[in-house]
């Protein structure tokens, strides 16, 4: 039916490695809080790392939330992590501000 599921902020709340097992997921999204972290926390960085790692081997694919800068956008390449959203790209738009940007990108 083209529906896929994606489990959100992984790796804090609710978020448990339990649900990896259990649910039928296709897609994790890596926390915004151990990107912002990351690169002045080498334990954020390393959970950012495993978390990549563990994907990567679950056959699951990756987002990373919260990138706000082109040095955490790289590091996150360097790692593997295939999607980035953040303030980084864009501001959160409405529908027709979503219109002007994706003209602009082309």
């Amino acid at each position: 039916q083209g529906i896929a599921i994606a489990m959100d902020d992984f790796g804090t709340g609710y978020s448990s490695l339990a649900y990896l097992t259990k649910l039928p997921l296709n897609k994790l999204k890596i926390d915004r809080s151990f990107v912002i972290e990351m690169e002045k926390d080498a334990n954020s960085m390393e959970i950012v790392k495993v978390v990549i790692a563990l994907a990567k081997t679950l056959g699951l694919k990756l987002v990373a939330e919260g990138v706000e800068s082109c040095r955490q956008r790289d590091l996150l390449c360097e790692m593997g992590c295939e999607t980035i959203q953040g303030y980084y790209y864009s501001k959160p738009l409405d529908a027709d501000d979503i219109q002007t940007f994706l003209k602009r990108a082309v």
